[in-house]
């Protein structure tokens, strides 16, 4: 695994205006980064990160299964109990799954290790299975990268074919072939995402209506709506659960009949209880960090430093490290209140100045390709930036 510069293309800032990237820039902060790129052997990819995305889906999916029918593990992971029958119901019924990413620390020759899960409202789709695979034709166009150089990105292929499927489930069960589709205002990367994936969905045969979260209502009947009236029956939110369950309507939730993408059991996949849960199911894996809730720090050798993660946090937000030294903050945010779990201190991978993480994603159970961010600092968080990648030996 290597990081290595390469010339950017002079055109690549219209070609983005041209293909509706308009977020490549965010807050004056460059986000897309396209003047060096990372490279990978094929094996590194299948073994060490296609490979072990997959087993650990699986074992989460063994987490969930144990969490919904645990009224104490429902408690640990912050789940409002008057939620605990819409998320039980969700996974008893095995409602569909569209996409999620797991996030890795690995430096190309030991085992990845998770950091998280980001299984219900992941971004950085679109520069994933489009914009980064535009951009190697083009460099290999230019002759600035060989001909063999190849990508770990069906990303798109997958999105199509798993749209397709989820279209011929909604037909069998006479279901609404409408998907809504809705992310919050004023998020020019949601926005992004989501249209993306409507794109997507349109190449699969569904029709799409795009609504604001913040415009969703409800008729007289009590059922949710977007601003047409249109009664909202199968719907993508790219809002997080944890959210939409203290939101004025969230009673509405559990009689509304919407089937959601994601579904509520995502909740459970979403939170960082998940690590300590796994580390206990599955102890000395080697993909996982040792993780503790609160009240198992005793556990811990003293020696030991931890990173403490609140069990809802999102964009790199509230982290900080517990050493000899005393807690070091890497960053603020708003979230703690529901609590924190504690990881066992792995920093990322350095290349030259920059820390590296890899996103790894998978579309229903299937690893589907990665996203590569970078940051001067220790912590990944909305503005880190985004570089693409080859497969090349």
């Amino acid at each position: 695994m290597f990081r290595r510069p390469i010339a950017e293309r002079p055109d690549w800032q219209q070609r983005a205006h041209e293909f509706g990237f308009h977020f490549h820039t965010m807050y004056g902060e460059r986000y897309w980064d396209e003047s060096a790129y990372y490279q990978f052997s094929l094996q590194q990819i299948e073994r060490d990160l296609e490979t072990p995305t997959e087993d650990i889906h699986a074992m989460c999916l063994e987490v969930v299964d144990k969490v919904v029918n645990d009224e104490e593990l429902l408690r640990r992971f912050a789940i409002p109990a008057s939620q605990w029958e819409v998320v039980r119901h969700s996974w008893l019924q095995r409602e569909p799954s569209l996409y999620s990413r797991l996030d890795f620390a690995y430096d190309g020759q030991s085992p990845a290790k998770l950091y998280e899960n980001n299984a219900d409202t992941p971004t950085s789709l679109y520069e994933t299975g489009f914009w980064q695979w535009l951009w190697l034709e083009d460099q290999a166009d230019k002759g600035l990268l060989p001909r063999q150089a190849d990508q770990f990105n069906s990303l798109q292929e997958k999105l199509v074919q798993r749209f397709r499927q989820l279209l011929e489930l909604q037909r069998q069960q006479d279901a609404s072939p409408i998907l809504h589709v809705s992310c919050c205002k004023d998020t020019a990367e949601d926005r992004g995402t989501v249209q993306y994936l409507q794109d997507c969905a349109s190449e699969a045969g569904i029709d799409t209506r795009f609504v604001f979260i913040e415009d969703v209502g409800r008729d007289a009947e009590g059922r949710l709506t977007d601003l047409d009236d249109h009664i909202i029956e199968w719907w993508f939110k790219l809002y997080p659960w944890e959210f939409m369950v203290r939101e004025p309507y969230a009673p509405l939730i559990a009689d509304s009949g919407v089937r959601f993408l994601e579904p509520a059991w995502k909740s459970v996949l979403s939170n960082k209880a998940l690590l300590p849960l796994l580390w206990q199911m599955f102890p000395n894996h080697p993909n996982l960090l040792p993780a503790y809730f609160e009240d198992q720090l005793e556990q811990v050798p003293n020696d030991t430093a931890l990173v403490k993660k609140p069990i809802y946090s999102r964009e790199g937000a509230n982290i900080s490290l517990l050493s000899e030294r005393g807690e070091t903050e890497f960053s603020s945010g708003p979230y703690g209140e529901e609590g924190f779990v504690y990881q066992q201190a792995h920093m990322l991978p350095k290349f030259g100045p920059f820390h590296t993480l890899i996103g790894s994603w998978l579309i229903n159970d299937q690893a589907a390709g990665i996203s590569i961010r970078e940051d001067n600092g220790p912590i990944t968080q909305d503005l880190s930036r985004f570089l693409p990648h080859i497969i090349l030996g």
